[in-house]
């Protein structure tokens, strides 16, 4: 009977001792190359932090969640532990509106010093005047980038390529022969952009535009605007003139702003606009940068019939006094010399009322006789904080840097860290899961990408590891090229691209096409 007993018992432990063993984590995954540790997880869908591992094989996430790993399962299959302690996991930031040229600085830091892993570049109507855009693309890819990249194609280089040039009515020839280049450029483009401020997309009609659009709509693709002017008496007529395109294609304001607008009212007016747009029907989002001042080529302050070295020449000559009396309205009507700062040599970082006194010129003569319309880049110092913040406030506006590696204005290297710095832990006025929101799964869906921006198993790995109460944008009007801190771990397509301040000697960025 004692014999039995103890046979039983024995039995029992056995199989308990069984049935206790703790199974591999993730047994599917014989090698797992990155696990995050103890840290807050935002999903960039808005939700609240939630203490969470994230577990990264090869490029994709593969397990979030809450889970015990044994010491000996650890060590056996993870190459490498991040602890993240104390810290906030969340998607890499993607810039809806960035410059720069990838073949000439590739590793792209500002972007991901500042916690952003996908960049978008053929904006403003200006993509790469090159035979084969999708040749070009291939370069890039072949020649490694930092971060990812969106492309677009610009109506501007379109115009410039099919031989419409600044021409107001296209021949019908080549009015074919660009919707034609388009319709190519958007099976491996993510949509087109315009610069109808600039040359030559200025040139374009109503006409046109809706033509391009039926065009764009046809790919299920976007159009990217820098709308027609973006000055608050005009500003209306700006955007219904793209809510007209809205009619064929999904549509998006680049950089939305109010020059000379002013205060929380009129904010509400413009975003009220795009509500009511919204509600007929038509797919409209926008993103900002959160600065006062925008930055673009002087000949934002030039007439339309003098932007162009050609259209100057003729108008110094023949137009001279016209042409000086627009310029001192325009820019006294932009705040005036003393918020234009100028952005190339031999003159950065002096503003055009400095050099005006140092020359002992009046601005107008400066600008017509040493500067030139093409002469410099500058920042303009035309926008109201109080309606530029509640702008960003809206859930249908995100962000962008509109920067580059070399721009000078530090939005190119500060955008995404003073969103964090300011906007979140300063003045409070954004919450960090809305913050987040707006940098991660906001542009993804602007974009199409269905496999970035939210950090969730079987997503891209395009994480950053971050104390919010670290961060720092740095950069500086006078010192703009400074690189923001506080962005710990900087991980693009599963690899760390930037750790603790140091770059990792390879890229890991990759040319994405639309899915």
């Amino acid at each position: 009977m004692n014999r039995v007993f103890v046979a039983s018992a024995l039995a029992l432990a056995l199989l308990s001792a069984c049935g206790s063993k703790e199974s591999p984590f993730l047994p599917e995954y014989p090698a797992i190359d990155l696990l995050i540790e103890n840290g807050q997880v935002l999903d960039g869908l808005g939700n609240d932090a939630v203490a969470a591992n994230v577990v990264i094989v090869g490029d994709r996430i593969v397990y979030v969640g809450d889970t015990a790993f044994t010491a000996s399962d650890l060590s056996e299959r993870v190459s490498r532990r991040i602890d993240a302690s104390g810290k906030i996991v969340a998607p890499g930031f993607i810039d809806l509106h960035s410059h720069g040229d990838p073949l000439e600085t590739p590793e792209l830091e500002n972007f991901l010093a500042m916690g952003v892993t996908t960049i978008t570049l053929g904006q403003d109507g200006s993509s790469p005047e090159v035979d084969s855009l999708s040749e070009w693309l291939n370069q890039v890819a072949e020649n490694g980038i930092g971060t990812n990249l969106a492309m677009f194609v610009g109506h501007g280089t379109l115009r410039t390529q099919s031989g419409i040039g600044m021409a107001a009515t296209p021949a019908p020839e080549d009015m074919d022969r660009m919707l034609t280049m388009l319709d190519d450029a958007l099976k491996y483009t993510f949509g087109m952009s315009t610069g109808l401020e600039y040359n030559p997309g200025l040139n374009a009609s109503t006409a046109e535009l809706r033509a391009l659009a039926k065009v764009v709509g046809a790919n299920d693709r976007m159009i990217m605007s820098h709308m027609r002017n973006e000055d608050d008496d005009q500003l209306e007529a700006s955007i219904a003139e793209l809510l007209e395109q809205g009619e064929d294609a999904r549509v998006h304001i680049s950089h939305l702003k109010s020059v000379y607008g002013k205060g929380v009212e009129r904010a509400e007016e413009i975003l009220g606009i795009l509500a009511d747009a919204r509600g007929s029907g038509v797919e409209i989002t926008a993103e900002m940068y959160p600065y006062s001042a925008s930055y673009t080529g002087l000949d934002i302050v030039f007439p339309v019939w003098a932007k162009t070295a050609e259209q100057f020449a003729v108008a110094k000559a023949e137009r001279r006094d016209e042409l000086a009396e627009y310029l001192r309205n325009r820019v006294n009507q932009r705040n005036g010399p003393e918020a234009t700062l100028l952005g190339t040599d031999p003159w950065t970082g002096r503003t055009l009322a400095e050099l005006a006194h140092e020359m002992e010129l009046p601005f107008e003569d400066v600008l017509i006789d040493v500067i030139g319309p093409q002469g410099s880049n500058g920042a303009y110092f035309v926008m109201n904080d109080e309606l530029q913040a509640r702008l960003l406030q809206d859930p249908n506006v995100g962000v962008c840097s509109d920067g580059s590696p070399t721009g000078f204005h530090p939005r190119g290297h500060g955008t995404f860290a003073r969103i964090i710095e300011t906007f979140v832990m300063k003045n409070k006025s954004l919450t960090l899961p809305d913050a987040i929101r707006k940098m991660t799964s906001f542009p993804a869906g602007v974009l199409g990408l269905s496999d970035r921006g939210v950090l969730q198993a079987d997503r891209f790995a395009d994480l950053i590891v971050f104390d919010p109460v670290n961060v720092r944008e740095n950069a500086t009007y006078p010192d703009p090229l400074r690189l923001a801190d506080g962005f710990d771990v900087v991980i693009v397509n599963g690899r760390i691209a930037r750790e603790d301040g140091r770059l990792d000697d390879a890229t890991h960025g990759a040319v994405l096409r639309p899915q």
